[in-house]
């Protein structure tokens, strides 16, 4: 279909803007030059138009939202986690450094899904559903503020290591970074307790049941509860620093082993609707 060449392009034009983000944002950072961030981040930004076009492209095509497959999964995902950050840097503009971890982890998704099947799908019945709206886009708001999280918790361990040596001197304070970490991790905990809640919700609809112990069910009650614990552990025993950002990490690689391993190594009701 002529269409999903145009978004072929789209994307691929897409990855192009966050692969050179990624590459002016360590120029920036090694070589000390602030503006080279900057510069970064808007070529970033100027990704989107492509990205958001790609999206729209498919969407039209397929007539349904762009969650109906890998790559559809994946890119709108990238897209979420991009805006999400832009926003992000220029509110704090001290720490658009961790562009650097989410600008890579950005094109390296849409890459994986750019090499997978891009046949369009026909939405299922089940899929009619407003609680699945609900369900995926917070998942993607989940995935975005983790993602954020995890930037500040490494570069909150960076900068403890290195202290403030170099470009790490111009970056926000350890208790910023600790602090950025914690909020962000409660902002994707409360995204992902939705998004488990109205899966269930949808899956009831759609099964007959709310709750079936299915692989990607069971690994999101556990990632929901290892960063339940991480929350309780920081609000009600004051961890903070080194141990905390060590447990940022440890929760994040179970959630996107949840997101972008289980669904493509063990049987699952969800892997058909993500191949």
């Amino acid at each position: 279909m002529q269409l999903l060449q145009y978004e072929a392009i789209f994307h691929w034009t897409a990855v192009f803007f966050y692969a050179v983000a990624t590459v002016v944002l360590v120029y920036g950072i090694f070589f000390q030059k602030d503006q080279r961030l900057n510069t970064g981040i808007r070529i970033a930004i100027a990704g989107l138009l492509p990205h958001t076009a790609a999206l729209g492209v498919r969407w039209y095509a397929a007539g349904h939202g762009p969650y109906l497959s890998r790559l559809e999964g994946f890119s709108s995902i990238a897209w979420v986690v991009i805006i999400m950050f832009a926003i992000f840097a220029f509110r704090v503009p001290k720490l658009k450094a961790l562009g650097i971890i989410i600008f890579p982890a950005s094109f390296i998704i849409m890459t994986v899904g750019l090499f997978s099947a891009h046949e369009i799908k026909n939405l299922p019945p089940t899929f009619h559903s407003i609680w699945l709206w609900v369900h995926i886009g917070f998942t993607k708001l989940a995935a975005g503020s983790l993602l954020i999280a995890l930037g500040s918790a490494v570069f909150f361990l960076l900068k403890k290591t290195m202290g403030e040596e170099g470009f790490f001197r111009k970056i926000s304070s350890l208790e910023v970074l600790d602090t950025y970490s914690y909020k962000f991790a409660g902002l994707g905990f409360v995204a992902w307790s939705i998004s488990v809640a109205s899966g269930a919700i949808w899956a009831n609809e759609s099964w007959g049941r709310y709750w079936g112990w299915d692989p990607i069910e069971t690994w999101s009650l556990i990632t929901w509860l290892l960063f339940g614990m991480y929350l309780h552990l920081r609000r009600f025993f004051r961890w903070k620093g080194e141990k905390a950002a060590v447990l940022m990490i440890v929760c994040f690689v179970f959630s996107m082993v949840t997101l972008f391993v289980i669904p493509f190594v063990v049987d699952t009701i969800h892997t058909e609707f993500f191949l």
